[in-house]
């Protein structure tokens, strides 16, 4: 059996192809220095350094002249805080450039404004509004502050653009809660008078019959499936009646009894610390502050565009940056190669942390509609050694590659700390949106979310060596790491991960290849507490082999959905699978010579999911092996796993495991099986950096 734990000859193709050493590590020819203290006319010198980032690229780039290849240079940030209220745009010209703090110190780019001015609540109709909450509410002028555009809500969700969020506060470096009801947990539809569709649902209890003002409230639910959420605009509410009516297009696949949502945006229910609501009409800014605001950091989001685009650059380097505080994105890199965002703190951002490829608006697409095949990603682009978090949506888009061809693009996340991100967005929009061919998530750690880690789609992909826990929390029908509805998404990879302590609803799953999903391999991965946590629903060819499962319910799950509930795709009714299919030429090369099996497809039972192996795992404290058709007793090979008491780690597994604690003793039983050592001491980000 080929090892499966040693990475480096598919990482030195990865290198070969699309990693080639950029310029920028050179020593640079030209150093332009910044800080947000200078004076105006400065030169860029250490002495008399520019103001603006803006002023030393203009400066930059009249050195360079018209240089087809520029030779390597840096822009250096004194510490402190630095205000963008437009992106910086960076492109061909600027190839070979770093942009990086002083040595030792610390530079601050912030979309947004500083609140400073603050003074209780006085006038009588508002505090009667705020009622108890009333003394300890303050409030500030934002037209004072700066901030003329206020933003606004808008209908996010599943299936739904992904736009630049509204105007947030952020106290000390965290997000605080737009104004809602409830506070903690959920409210529940009662009826739905005039069916799923009338966009109208009643609510239970009295809640809202204090409310002196509905006009900007909206509703934020679950409102038919655990796994499609949306935010809609409230059109009238009617407490006499309990009845709510929201404006087109309606919560997402209707209004079900029972279905759980929250109200938002309710000056009466701003009742807590650290809530907060804006008066749009009047530019006023409420805040119930944890503690007194003077002393301490309060911003607002402002800008909606991305704070750095690099489009067609090569060896672009944004080193030690800290980016936060903006409605959009931070940085969007298209095209070009060897772009890398290194280092950096990413955090309280309203859309996206890093975007790699030409961002595609509706990310859902992805999964239930045909895509396109090429998102502009450039090759060897990548995200490194980074801690994202906070952010509204996914913390990276990484694309890349060209599925036709099957051309790779190298494109990485390698060694960061991902945590707290769909804020807004709670449904498909994963820490790493993985697309394109040949892209790689390596060594991250990441953390605390509603719904997915990695979402995939395209091919040969490896997932690597990432500590993923805590996520599908708030989900269900839901998987830490999630392809699916594709026969031709093929060699992809996930190996050596760590996949625990998992939201627990019934139907949450560590890697779920979902819809025929096929030709996925999963190899060398521990799965603690991950629900039932290798899922293969419906789909062909794919590899399960020397995973350790403790307490998993069961460790593999394996269903023929094609010949039951989903016959559809099969029969004419749906036509996706077969659109994909010919999407991609599945029967002519490359893709008939690189997955063979894909070629005479449709003419192999397509709906029988054949070629499945699950072989050479340890099921530890829970159930192993779980075949929900007949028909899997003889299409799915079943070999060497071990169903037996302790397979002989090395020590009692804690409460609480770290990667380490699945080690097995020199002389464990399982070894005779053919087990293969896990290299546990890779796992999660590599160095001090992020420790």
């Amino acid at each position: 059996m080929r090892d499966v734990f040693t990475l480096a000859s598919a990482l030195a193709l990865y290198l070969l192809v699309c990693c080639v050493p950029s310029a920028a590590a050179k020593a640079p020819s030209v150093s332009l220095h910044v800080s947000p203290y200078a004076r105006p006319g400065g030169d860029g010198s250490p002495a008399r350094p520019f103001t603006t980032i803006s002023q030393a690229l203009e400066r930059l780039r009249q050195i360079r002249g018209g240089a087809s290849m520029p030779s390597a240079a840096e822009i250096v940030l004194a510490g402190g805080e630095y205000s963008v209220t437009a992106t910086i745009e960076l492109g061909p010209r600027d190839s070979f450039l770093t942009i990086r703090p002083a040595r030792g110190q610390t530079a601050v780019l912030m979309g947004g404004r500083s609140v400073l001015l603050w003074e209780p609540v006085r006038d009588p109709d508002v505090r009667a509004r705020l009622g108890d909450a009333a003394p300890h509410v303050m409030q500030a002028d934002l037209r004072e502050a700066g901030v003329r555009d206020f933003g606004a809500l808008s209908n996010r969700g599943f299936g739904r653009p992904l736009k630049p969020a509204h105007l947030e506060l952020f106290f000390e470096g965290l997000p605080a809660r737009l104004a809602g009801w409830p506070d903690e947990g959920w409210a529940r539809i009662a009826d739905v008078p005039g069916g799923p569709d009338a966009g109208v649902f009643c609510y239970e209890g009295d809640r809202p019959s204090r409310w002196k003002d509905a006009r900007e409230v909206w509703v934020h639910g679950y409102w038919t499936w655990d796994w499609a959420d949306s935010y809609e605009r409230v059109e009238s509410l009617d407490p006499a009646t309990r009845q709510v009516r929201t404006a087109a297009p309606h919560g997402v696949y209707g209004y079900k009894a029972g279905a759980r949502f929250r109200f938002l945006n309710v000056l009466e229910e701003l009742d807590s610390p650290n809530e907060y609501y804006v008066d749009a009409e009047r530019g006023i800014l409420y805040f119930w502050p944890p503690q007194p605001p003077r002393g301490h950091r309060v911003q607002v989001s402002v800008l909606e565009e991305p704070m750095f685009t690099i489009t067609g650059a090569t060896g672009v380097v944004l080193s030690g940056l800290t980016l936060e505080c903006t409605r959009g994105t931070a940085v969007v890199i298209t095209d070009g190669r060897d772009n890398l965002v290194q280092d950096c703190t990413i955090r309280n951002v309203g859309n996206v942390g890093v975007v790699i490829g030409e961002r595609r608006e509706d990310y859902q697409a992805v999964l239930y509609a045909n895509t396109t095949l090429d998102r502009r990603g450039g090759s060897g682009n990548g995200v490194r050694r980074c801690h994202i978090y906070n952010t509204g949506d996914n913390a990276v888009l990484l694309g890349g590659g060209d599925r036709k061809t099957l051309t790779p693009a190298g494109n990485f996340v390698e060694d960061c700390h991902i945590h707290h991100f769909s804020r807004w967005g709670r449904t498909y929009r994963p820490a790493i949106a993985l697309d394109g061919v040949g892209n790689r998530v390596l060594h991250n750690r990441i953390h605390d979310s509603p719904h997915s880690a990695i979402i995939a789609h395209g091919n040969e992909h490896l997932v690597a060596y990432n500590d993923i826990g805590r996520v599908c929390l708030e989900t269900n029908d839901a998987g830490a790491f999630y392809i699916g509805r594709d026969f031709t998404q093929r060699g992809n990879r996930v190996i050596c991960n760590y996949f625990h302590d998992l939201g627990e609803a019934e139907q949450v799953h560590a890697v779920y290849l979902d819809d025929c999903a096929s030709g996925t391999i999963v190899r060398g991965n521990l799965f603690y507490r991950a629900g039932a946590s290798v899922f293969i629903g419906g789909g062909r060819d794919n590899v399960v082999e020397n995973n350790i499962f403790v307490k998993c319910r069961p460790g593999m799950l394996v269903d023929a959905r094609g010949l039951d509930w989903a016959s559809f795709w099969f029969d004419g009714r749906d036509d996706t699978l077969m659109k994909r299919l010919a999407a991609v030429g599945h029967d002519r090369p490359p893709y008939s010579v690189r997955y063979p099996a894909l070629r005479n497809i449709l003419s192999d039972d397509p709906a029988v999911p054949k070629g499945n192996r699950l072989e050479r795992n340890i099921c530890y404290d829970g159930a192993c092996i779980k075949l929900k058709h007949g028909v899997l007793q003889k299409t799915v090979r079943m070999k060497d796993n071990w169903t037996a008491e302790d397979p002989g780690f090395a020590a009692p597994l804690p409460e609480n495991p770290g990667p380490h604690d699945f080690r097995l003793r020199p002389d464990a039983p399982v070894w005779k099986t053919g087990f293969r050592p896990i290299p546990v001491e890779k796992i999660g980000p590599r160095g001090n950096a992020l420790k």
